[in-house]
């Protein structure tokens, strides 16, 4: 039997659990995104959203302020790291001040893809700009 680094015995059923996210986690990259793009419903998520993060958020989208605490919903859709991997794992991480709260799967999905949705598609394209390639010009 396999041992955690303080020598506790790890369980069978743990060591395949493991083995299945690893295995899970391996075919999650290689999809591209394709999976966490095919779940959710925008305005079901905005109704979450009205319910939930009203009380702190802006959710309109309407509101882009990225320093804003806690920031509004458009500028988090606009972040240039923004997935549906990404919002996932932040809805699911309990954070600064903001409540735990505990989301069905189907409401989980349903915000990533009204957040998803609020992205302005010139901040998102400006963000992934690439640079151009070469030296860079030195400064005197």
């Amino acid at each position: 039997m396999r041992e955690t680094r303080t020598g506790r015995p790890i369980p069978q059923t743990a060591a395949v659990a493991r083995a299945g996210l690893a295995g899970l986690a391996f075919a999650l990259m290689g999809t591209g995104g394709a999976i966490a793009q095919v779940a959710g419903d925008a305005q079901a998520g905005r109704a979450v959203a009205t319910a939930l993060c009203l009380p702190c958020h802006a959710i309109d989208g309407a509101s882009r302020n990225p320093t804003r605490v806690p920031p509004d919903l458009g500028a988090v859709a606009d972040m240039p790291s923004q997935t549906a991997l990404s919002l996932r794992v932040f809805l699911q991480t309990p954070h600064g001040n903001m409540p735990r709260y505990q989301l069905t799967a189907t409401e989980t999905d349903d915000v990533i893809a009204y957040v998803l949705s609020l992205s302005a598609p010139a901040a998102g394209a400006a963000a992934r700009r690439p640079r151009p390639s070469g030296p860079r010009p030195r400064r005197h």
